[in-house]
Protein backbone atom coordinates (compact mmCIF):
# COMPACT_ATOMS: atom_id res chain seq x y z
CA UNK A 1 0.00 0.00 0.00
CA UNK A 2 1.44 3.37 -1.00
CA UNK A 3 0.84 6.38 1.06
CA UNK A 4 2.59 9.39 1.60
CA UNK A 5 3.35 9.70 5.72
CA UNK A 6 5.34 11.69 7.05
CA UNK A 7 7.04 10.96 10.66
CA UNK A 8 5.26 10.63 13.77
CA UNK A 9 4.52 14.94 14.66
CA UNK A 10 4.43 15.96 17.76
CA UNK A 11 1.83 19.04 17.37
CA UNK A 12 1.85 20.96 21.12
CA UNK A 13 -0.80 23.66 20.89
CA UNK A 14 -0.68 25.51 24.36
CA UNK A 15 -2.59 28.59 25.16
CA UNK A 16 -3.49 29.29 21.70
CA UNK A 17 -7.15 31.01 21.74
CA UNK A 18 -9.53 31.79 18.46
CA UNK A 19 -11.48 35.15 19.23
CA UNK A 20 -13.92 33.64 16.70
CA UNK A 21 -14.76 30.25 17.64
CA UNK A 22 -13.75 31.07 21.49
CA UNK A 23 -11.96 28.08 21.96
CA UNK A 24 -8.58 26.45 22.87
CA UNK A 25 -6.12 24.70 21.12
CA UNK A 26 -5.09 21.33 23.00
CA UNK A 27 -1.89 19.53 22.95
CA UNK A 28 -1.85 16.48 21.30
CA UNK A 29 0.64 13.80 19.58
CA UNK A 30 -0.55 12.01 16.52
CA UNK A 31 0.59 10.76 13.13
CA UNK A 32 0.43 12.03 10.41
CA UNK A 33 -0.87 10.57 6.61
CA UNK A 34 -1.60 11.71 3.80
CA UNK A 35 -5.23 10.95 2.68
CA UNK A 36 -3.99 11.08 -1.15
CA UNK A 37 -0.49 10.69 -3.25
CA UNK A 38 0.44 13.77 -4.25
CA UNK A 39 -1.00 15.33 -7.48
CA UNK A 40 -3.88 12.53 -7.12
CA UNK A 41 -6.55 14.37 -4.98
CA UNK A 42 -9.40 13.91 -7.40
CA UNK A 43 -11.52 17.42 -7.65
CA UNK A 44 -14.94 15.59 -8.27
CA UNK A 45 -14.82 16.93 -12.03
CA UNK A 46 -12.46 14.04 -13.45
CA UNK A 47 -9.15 15.72 -12.55
CA UNK A 48 -6.81 16.08 -9.54
CA UNK A 49 -5.36 19.06 -7.35
CA UNK A 50 -2.10 19.64 -5.94
CA UNK A 51 -3.60 19.95 -2.37
CA UNK A 52 -2.25 17.82 0.13
CA UNK A 53 -5.01 16.59 3.03
CA UNK A 54 -4.70 14.55 5.31
CA UNK A 55 -5.58 12.73 8.75
CA UNK A 56 -4.01 12.92 12.41
CA UNK A 57 -4.22 9.48 13.88
CA UNK A 58 -4.58 9.78 17.82
CA UNK A 59 -4.17 6.49 18.84
CA UNK A 60 -5.45 5.67 22.86
CA UNK A 61 -3.34 3.89 25.47
CA UNK A 62 -5.79 1.54 25.63
CA UNK A 63 -7.81 0.98 22.48
CA UNK A 64 -11.59 -0.77 22.55
CA UNK A 65 -11.66 -1.08 18.60
CA UNK A 66 -13.72 1.29 18.39
CA UNK A 67 -12.61 4.37 15.70
CA UNK A 68 -14.65 8.06 14.43
CA UNK A 69 -13.20 10.05 11.76
CA UNK A 70 -13.62 13.82 13.43
CA UNK A 71 -14.85 16.89 10.79
CA UNK A 72 -14.31 20.04 12.50
CA UNK A 73 -16.20 22.83 11.82
CA UNK A 74 -16.03 25.57 10.27
CA UNK A 75 -18.75 27.03 7.42
CA UNK A 76 -16.78 25.25 4.66
CA UNK A 77 -14.39 28.25 4.58
CA UNK A 78 -12.14 27.16 7.35
CA UNK A 79 -11.08 24.73 9.95
CA UNK A 80 -11.83 24.75 13.86
CA UNK A 81 -8.94 22.32 14.47
CA UNK A 82 -8.85 22.80 17.87
CA UNK A 83 -11.57 21.96 19.87
CA UNK A 84 -13.46 20.50 17.25
CA UNK A 85 -11.01 18.47 16.25
CA UNK A 86 -8.00 17.44 18.17
CA UNK A 87 -9.68 18.31 21.18
CA UNK A 88 -12.35 16.27 20.34
CA UNK A 89 -9.69 13.20 19.28
CA UNK A 90 -8.23 13.71 23.10
CA UNK A 91 -11.46 13.44 24.42
CA UNK A 92 -12.66 9.74 22.98
CA UNK A 93 -8.45 8.82 23.53
CA UNK A 94 -9.56 8.82 26.93
CA UNK A 95 -12.25 6.43 26.23
CA UNK A 96 -10.35 4.03 24.32
CA UNK A 97 -11.63 5.13 20.78
CA UNK A 98 -9.03 6.23 17.92
CA UNK A 99 -9.41 9.82 16.80
CA UNK A 100 -8.75 10.35 13.28
CA UNK A 101 -9.00 14.26 12.70
CA UNK A 102 -9.96 15.13 9.21
CA UNK A 103 -7.87 18.18 7.48
CA UNK A 104 -10.34 18.29 4.49
CA UNK A 105 -10.14 20.68 1.27
CA UNK A 106 -12.42 23.30 1.52
CA UNK A 107 -15.00 23.05 -1.49
CA UNK A 108 -13.67 26.55 -3.38
CA UNK A 109 -16.65 25.81 -5.77
CA UNK A 110 -15.83 22.58 -6.06
CA UNK A 111 -19.27 21.01 -4.19
CA UNK A 112 -17.66 17.25 -3.54
CA UNK A 113 -14.15 17.96 -2.90
CA UNK A 114 -14.84 17.85 1.04
CA UNK A 115 -16.67 14.97 0.72
CA UNK A 116 -14.08 12.97 -1.83
CA UNK A 117 -11.75 13.63 1.58
CA UNK A 118 -14.32 12.34 4.22
CA UNK A 119 -14.96 8.97 2.19
CA UNK A 120 -11.29 8.32 1.64
CA UNK A 121 -10.50 8.68 5.41
CA UNK A 122 -13.23 5.68 6.07
CA UNK A 123 -11.32 3.92 3.39
CA UNK A 124 -8.45 4.45 5.35
CA UNK A 125 -9.11 3.62 8.38
CA UNK A 126 -10.74 0.31 7.06
CA UNK A 127 -7.39 -0.52 5.14
CA UNK A 128 -5.35 0.28 7.73
CA UNK A 129 -7.54 -1.23 10.73
CA UNK A 130 -5.62 -4.19 11.86
CA UNK A 131 -2.21 -2.05 12.09
CA UNK A 132 -4.14 1.04 13.72
CA UNK A 133 -5.94 -1.33 16.28
CA UNK A 134 -9.42 -0.65 14.93
CA UNK A 135 -12.20 -2.63 14.41
CA UNK A 136 -13.37 -2.56 10.59
CA UNK A 137 -17.23 -2.98 11.91
CA UNK A 138 -16.72 -0.54 14.00
CA UNK A 139 -15.73 2.65 12.19
CA UNK A 140 -17.32 5.76 12.71
CA UNK A 141 -17.72 9.47 11.76
CA UNK A 142 -18.34 12.73 13.80
CA UNK A 143 -18.86 16.50 12.80
CA UNK A 144 -19.95 19.59 14.16
CA UNK A 145 -21.59 22.50 12.71
CA UNK A 146 -20.11 22.36 8.39
CA UNK A 147 -18.28 19.64 9.76
CA UNK A 148 -21.89 17.87 10.57
CA UNK A 149 -22.75 18.54 7.31
CA UNK A 150 -20.24 16.83 5.97
CA UNK A 151 -20.73 13.61 8.53
CA UNK A 152 -23.84 13.29 7.74
CA UNK A 153 -23.37 13.68 3.77
CA UNK A 154 -20.82 10.95 4.39
CA UNK A 155 -23.47 8.79 5.99
CA UNK A 156 -26.04 9.72 3.77
CA UNK A 157 -24.03 9.23 0.09
CA UNK A 158 -21.47 6.16 0.25
CA UNK A 159 -20.48 2.88 -1.65
CA UNK A 160 -19.07 -0.43 -0.64
CA UNK A 161 -15.76 -0.14 -2.46
CA UNK A 162 -14.50 -0.22 -5.98
CA UNK A 163 -13.81 -4.22 -6.98
CA UNK A 164 -12.02 -3.50 -10.17
CA UNK A 165 -9.27 -0.77 -8.87
CA UNK A 166 -5.95 -1.35 -7.75
CA UNK A 167 -5.68 1.40 -5.43
CA UNK A 168 -6.57 -1.00 -2.37
CA UNK A 169 -7.71 1.73 0.12
CA UNK A 170 -10.33 2.40 -2.52
CA UNK A 171 -11.73 -1.22 -2.60
CA UNK A 172 -12.95 -0.65 1.09
CA UNK A 173 -16.26 0.70 2.03
CA UNK A 174 -16.45 4.00 2.78
CA UNK A 175 -19.57 3.33 4.54
CA UNK A 176 -19.67 4.59 8.51
CA UNK A 177 -20.93 2.26 10.82
CA UNK A 178 -22.34 4.69 13.23
CA UNK A 179 -22.36 8.81 13.10
CA UNK A 180 -22.52 11.59 15.23
CA UNK A 181 -24.21 15.03 14.74
CA UNK A 182 -23.33 18.14 17.03
CA UNK A 183 -25.09 21.19 16.09
CA UNK A 184 -24.66 20.24 12.62
CA UNK A 185 -25.76 22.02 9.14
CA UNK A 186 -28.51 19.15 7.68
CA UNK A 187 -30.13 21.04 5.21
CA UNK A 188 -29.21 23.39 1.83
CA UNK A 189 -32.68 24.33 1.93
CA UNK A 190 -34.50 27.65 3.67
CA UNK A 191 -33.06 26.19 7.11
CA UNK A 192 -29.44 25.55 6.01
CA UNK A 193 -26.55 28.18 7.64
CA UNK A 194 -26.00 30.70 4.73
CA UNK A 195 -22.19 30.59 5.10
CA UNK A 196 -21.98 26.97 5.02
CA UNK A 197 -24.42 26.92 1.90
CA UNK A 198 -22.81 29.44 -0.54
CA UNK A 199 -18.95 27.99 0.01
CA UNK A 200 -20.23 24.50 -0.43
CA UNK A 201 -22.77 25.32 -3.30
CA UNK A 202 -22.01 28.59 -4.59
CA UNK A 203 -23.96 31.63 -4.93
CA UNK A 204 -26.28 30.27 -7.72
CA UNK A 205 -27.29 26.58 -6.70
CA UNK A 206 -29.55 24.64 -9.14
CA UNK A 207 -32.62 22.49 -6.87
CA UNK A 208 -30.95 19.68 -7.91
CA UNK A 209 -27.69 20.45 -5.90
CA UNK A 210 -29.62 21.49 -3.21
CA UNK A 211 -31.48 18.47 -2.83
CA UNK A 212 -28.51 16.17 -3.24
CA UNK A 213 -26.57 17.80 -0.66
CA UNK A 214 -30.00 18.38 1.48
CA UNK A 215 -28.88 15.44 3.96
CA UNK A 216 -32.30 15.06 5.49
CA UNK A 217 -33.42 14.28 1.50
CA UNK A 218 -31.12 11.68 1.51
CA UNK A 219 -31.70 9.17 3.88
CA UNK A 220 -32.37 5.80 3.36
CA UNK A 221 -32.87 2.55 5.22
CA UNK A 222 -29.03 1.63 4.76
CA UNK A 223 -27.92 4.70 6.94
CA UNK A 224 -25.94 4.27 9.27
CA UNK A 225 -27.38 4.79 13.07
CA UNK A 226 -26.73 8.27 14.22
CA UNK A 227 -26.98 10.24 17.60
CA UNK A 228 -27.46 14.58 17.21
CA UNK A 229 -27.26 16.95 19.57
CA UNK A 230 -27.94 20.41 19.53
CA UNK A 231 -28.99 23.55 21.20
CA UNK A 232 -32.42 24.78 20.91
CA UNK A 233 -31.33 28.22 21.42
CA UNK A 234 -28.83 28.12 18.47
CA UNK A 235 -29.18 30.97 16.40
CA UNK A 236 -26.32 30.10 13.81
CA UNK A 237 -27.29 26.99 12.96
CA UNK A 238 -31.35 26.46 13.81
CA UNK A 239 -32.06 22.95 15.51
CA UNK A 240 -34.33 22.08 13.08
CA UNK A 241 -31.44 21.14 10.96
CA UNK A 242 -31.48 18.07 13.53
CA UNK A 243 -34.61 17.87 14.04
CA UNK A 244 -35.22 16.96 10.29
CA UNK A 245 -32.63 14.36 9.99
CA UNK A 246 -33.80 12.79 13.43
CA UNK A 247 -36.87 12.46 11.78
CA UNK A 248 -36.01 10.71 8.27
CA UNK A 249 -34.42 8.24 10.19
CA UNK A 250 -37.32 7.46 12.21
CA UNK A 251 -38.81 7.39 9.42
CA UNK A 252 -36.60 5.05 7.67
CA UNK A 253 -36.63 2.90 11.33
CA UNK A 254 -33.11 3.59 11.45
CA UNK A 255 -31.60 3.70 14.94
CA UNK A 256 -31.37 7.19 16.45
CA UNK A 257 -30.93 9.61 19.03
CA UNK A 258 -31.73 13.60 19.02
CA UNK A 259 -30.74 15.37 22.11
CA UNK A 260 -31.67 18.47 22.09
CA UNK A 261 -30.31 20.99 24.88
CA UNK A 262 -32.08 23.82 26.43
CA UNK A 263 -29.21 25.93 25.68
CA UNK A 264 -26.13 26.66 24.83
CA UNK A 265 -26.39 28.64 21.36
CA UNK A 266 -23.56 26.95 18.80
CA UNK A 267 -20.62 25.83 20.01
CA UNK A 268 -22.01 25.24 23.17
CA UNK A 269 -20.62 28.09 25.47
CA UNK A 270 -17.70 27.73 23.94
CA UNK A 271 -16.95 24.01 24.10
CA UNK A 272 -17.27 23.88 27.82
CA UNK A 273 -20.27 23.55 30.62
CA UNK A 274 -23.00 21.12 31.06
CA UNK A 275 -24.07 21.50 27.87
CA UNK A 276 -20.76 20.62 26.22
CA UNK A 277 -20.63 17.76 28.87
CA UNK A 278 -24.76 16.32 28.19
CA UNK A 279 -23.68 15.84 24.47
CA UNK A 280 -20.41 13.66 24.75
CA UNK A 281 -21.57 11.89 27.99
CA UNK A 282 -24.68 11.34 26.08
CA UNK A 283 -23.26 10.32 23.20
CA UNK A 284 -21.07 7.30 24.51
CA UNK A 285 -23.86 6.02 26.41
CA UNK A 286 -25.99 5.60 23.03
CA UNK A 287 -22.57 4.25 21.11
CA UNK A 288 -21.98 1.62 24.28
CA UNK A 289 -25.86 0.57 23.86
CA UNK A 290 -25.41 0.59 20.36
CA UNK A 291 -22.31 -2.07 20.44
CA UNK A 292 -20.07 -0.33 19.02
CA UNK A 293 -17.73 0.71 22.44
CA UNK A 294 -17.57 -1.42 25.96
CA UNK A 295 -19.82 -0.29 28.59
CA UNK A 296 -16.58 0.41 30.65
CA UNK A 297 -15.89 3.28 28.31
CA UNK A 298 -19.04 5.51 29.39
CA UNK A 299 -16.81 6.26 33.02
Amino acid sequence: MKHLRSTVLQAVLVGCLSTFFNMSAVAAEAEKVDLWELGKAPDGEGGFTEEEPFVLIHRPEKPNGAAMVICPGGGYGGLVMGAEGNGIAEWLGRHGITGIVLNYRLPKGRSHVPLLDAQRAIRLVRANAKEWGCDPGKIGIIGFSAGGHLASTAATHFDLGEGKTTDPVNRESCRPDFAVLVYPVITMGELSHGGSRKNLLGKNPTPEMIKLFSNELQVGDDTPATYLAHAKDDKVVPCENSRMFDKAMKGHRVPSKYLELPSGNHGLNGYKGAMWDAWQSGSLGWLAKQGFIPQEAVK
